[in-house]
């Protein structure tokens, strides 16, 4: 149970997932809630290739991704910011044995 000097200022009042709070102490001495934003999970390669997280890539919320510049948001390789490294990698390795 949070303090009972505090009182939730928003329009949620429970400890839900959504409403998330962190105690502050302000300049003029009171203690308040402060809203901690949610974290993102970044992003991954798609579900039937694992779901693994990408490497070299921000995990940035909706707002944060659509103002940042486009190759902050992948790496600079083909499938940058889709696949791994492994699996193109692995894609590369198999087109060249269909070849032979």
């Amino acid at each position: 149970m949070a303090c009972p000097r505090l009182s939730y200022v928003r329009r949620v009042h429970y400890a839900t997932r959504s409403n998330r709070v962190k105690k502050i102490r302000t300049p003029g001495n009171n203690l308040v809630f402060q809203k901690n934003k949610k974290r993102s999970q970044g992003p991954h390669c798609p579900w039937t290739l694992g779901h693994t997280r990408l490497a070299g890539t921000k995990a940035l919320r909706h707002i944060d991704n659509r103002t940042t510049s486009r190759y902050r948001k992948s790496t600079s390789r083909p499938y940058g910011g889709v696949l791994t490294g492994e699996q193109v990698r692995d894609r590369v390795v198999r087109a060249f044995l269909l070849e032979e």
